[in-house]
């Protein structure tokens, strides 16, 4: 006996309506600042007027001093009196002439400085056998006060311009070869193993991994150099000098101008201040890939 099941009838079932979900007020969005747009105060001024805090109460201070007495003319001008004896050196040529001996001779000395601090670094960086034939003598003449070899560099160069430039170079060689030589070593290991494994060769490695690894590190040097290079100037210049910043500053110690002395060293700090953002901007220019803390 053959049981024939008919399927069911659904057209009599009652047909459910769609129902549209309800439309209500949405959820509101606020806009999110960051933290340093929240901030106000002393943090709301631009850095280039919170960096001139300092420099500008100091002046003050100095001034006020100056004028009640407590700080004697003969122990140190007025920034007023400085000031006046700034102009009068700019007015009659003396102290442009005089910057541009002394950059003259920094820029040579750097030049030099940077060649043979590299070079050295490269050698010794880069090879165990360099490391071997150069550190050690490096190590050892660093440890050597280089202002000490002012009577060596006398006898051996004589009193003109060389002995100058020597000193400069040589104590810019010694910063730039420290932070060059701690670059290349601190380049991370599995960079050059990820290097090896991409098929890079002993060049392309030292090109592509290591010199870029180790370029913080030289621009470190750098800015040391630079003002190392301005401290061995003044060193320099006291080397039977005829021109120059230093000869200035020598001059003016003979007659007692402690106004002539401080423009002096006036022009020093800016000179120096204006190296260093000459490097801050390469650092910005050949660091893009590596992102640092500037701070909160």
């Amino acid at each position: 006996m053959t049981v024939s099941h008919a399927p069911p009838d659904l057209s009599a079932l009652p047909v459910a309506e769609e129902t549209a979900p309800p439309v209500g007020p949405g959820p509101t969005l606020e806009a999110v600042e960051p933290r340093s747009a929240k901030r106000g105060g002393l943090r709301a001024v631009p850095r280039w007027a919170r960096r001139t805090v300092g420099p500008l109460l100091l002046l003050a201070l100095w001034q006020v001093f100056s004028a009640t007495g407590i700080l004697h003319p003969d122990v140190l001008a007025s920034p007023g009196t400085i000031a006046r004896a700034g102009a009068t050196l700019i007015a009659d040529g003396t102290l442009p002439d005089a910057m541009a001996t002394s950059l003259q001779r920094v820029a040579v000395g750097l030049v030099l400085g940077v060649v043979v601090g590299v070079v050295l670094a490269l050698l010794s960086g880069l090879s165990r056998l360099g490391e071997d034939l150069v550190d050690a003598s490096v190590q050892m003449l660093r440890t050597v006060p280089w202002v000490g070899l002012i009577p060596l560099f006398i006898i051996w160069l004589g009193i003109g311009e060389a002995p100058k430039v020597a000193l400069i170079a040589l104590g810019v060689a010694f910063h730039l070869y420290l932070n060059v030589y701690a670059g290349i070593r601190g380049v991370d290991a599995q960079l050059v193993e990820a290097g090896e494994a991409l098929g890079l060769g002993r060049w392309g490695l030292v090109r592509h991994v290591v010199l870029p690894g180790a370029l913080p590190g030289a621009m470190t040097g750098l800015r040391y150099s630079l003002a190392t290079a301005w401290l061995a100037l003044v060193f320099g210049e006291s080397i039977n000098a005829d021109a120059g910043i230093g000869f200035l500053m020598n001059q003016a110690r003979e007659f007692f101008r402690t106004d002539v002395i401080v423009v002096c060293l006036v022009v020093y700090a800016f000179l120096g201040l204006i190296a260093d953002a000459v490097v801050r901007l390469l650092e910005r220019l050949l660091l893009q890939w590596r992102p640092t803390f500037t701070g909160q």
